[in-house]
């Protein structure tokens, strides 16, 4: 490729955080040399992304001592600490943990113990996150910058699908130093539904790129793992997107899948439309497909009556507050 064929492409992955996955995958190869100073500058950085989230999540199985063992880890830390090909220069945002439902006062009062404060001290957001939301309102602590989102399930309360967060805590494989990740194939379960059951896809290119590297790991490890994929995505509610994801991995990363899996359907087109929706500069673009997704993203999440009410809260809000204070009652 010319530099201006690897600008768009550096532009894309950086857009998407990308960056220091494509860094490690082309580790060694012969670049042209501004390429390979960006990418070198890319993998030093997501080397030290991996340090931090590893030491944060350390840092908070030390605050739940006593209180969970092990902690369930999620997302891309859980990649980082299990040595997975998915956490390989993947960038990592929070640290998310998966912890019972019973056990969320015992967590809280622990982490705000050792330092964690809330970010959204708004008495509206606080209580929705409570009442409606599938973990606690988000904690940082300020001494590291670091935030923490505590799960007790992997959607909204308010979600039309509701997986089994009980089964996912007991199928939790444990990593021997104080951690655990979900199991296998219900990491896979996981991702597709963050990834098409619950968000608009934005930033959605990490997110398949994570279920190619699982499904292609996991596939090769496990010689049922197909079978129980399909076990799970079924016992949690979620055949149709695991099915969605796996056939948009065959198509867009070329995974290799059993040959039931593939096949395109006719709305896969329009989601790809949407995970490729930049220029090549990196900028988003279509958007009249972003927002069909963005909108769709929140009919998911909760009805059209309790959306319109809480979208109204939140206009008014960041309107200046005009009107009569809000309640934190949802």
């Amino acid at each position: 490729m010319d530099l201006d064929a690897w600008t768009a492409v550096l532009a894309v992955a950086r857009a998407e955080q990308l960056t220091g996955t494509l860094a490690m995958r082309l580790d060694g190869l012969v670049l042209p040399h501004r390429v390979s100073a960006v990418l070198e500058d890319a993998k030093a950085t997501a080397l030290e992304g991996r340090r931090q989230a590893l030491w944060e999540a350390e840092m908070a199985r030390r605050a739940l001592s006593g209180v969970i063992e092990p902690l369930i880890l999620l997302k891309g830390t859980a990649f980082a600490a299990a040595g997975l090909d998915a956490g390989q220069g993947r960038s990592i945002g929070d640290l998310d943990i998966l912890v019972p439902r019973a056990k969320l006062a015992e967590v809280e009062a622990a982490l705000l113990a050792h330092g964690w404060v809330w970010v959204k001290p708004d008495p509206y957001d606080d209580a929705y996150y409570r009442q409606w939301m599938h973990e606690l309102p988000p904690l940082i602590h300020p001494d590291r910058d670091r935030m923490i989102d505590v799960h007790h399930t992997i959607l909204p309360l308010t979600a039309r699908r509701t997986p089994n967060a009980d089964q996912l805590i007991a199928n939790a494989v444990p990593l021997g130093s104080g951690f655990a990740v979900l199991e296998s194939s219900e990491m896979v379960v996981h991702a597709a539904i963050h990834l098409f059951g619950d968000g608009d896809l934005s930033g959605g290119l990490r997110n398949l790129w994570d279920i190619d590297r699982l499904l292609r790991e996991f596939g090769e490890e496990d010689g049922h793992f197909w079978t129980k994929l399909g076990s799970f995505a079924a016992q949690h509610g979620a055949v149709d997107v695991v099915a969605r994801a796996v056939r948009l991995s065959h198509a867009l990363f070329g995974t290799p899948v059993p040959a039931e899996w593939a096949g395109m359907k006719p709305m896969d087109r329009m989601f790809l439309r949407r995970l490729l929706a930049r220029d090549g500069w990196g900028q988003e673009a279509r958007p009249a497909t972003r927002l069909a997704f963005y909108i769709r993203s929140h009919l998911l999440r909760m009805p059209p009556a309790m959306l319109a009410r809480h979208l109204w809260v939140k206009w008014r809000k960041s309107a200046g507050g005009k009107g009569r204070p809000q309640q934190a009652r949802i």
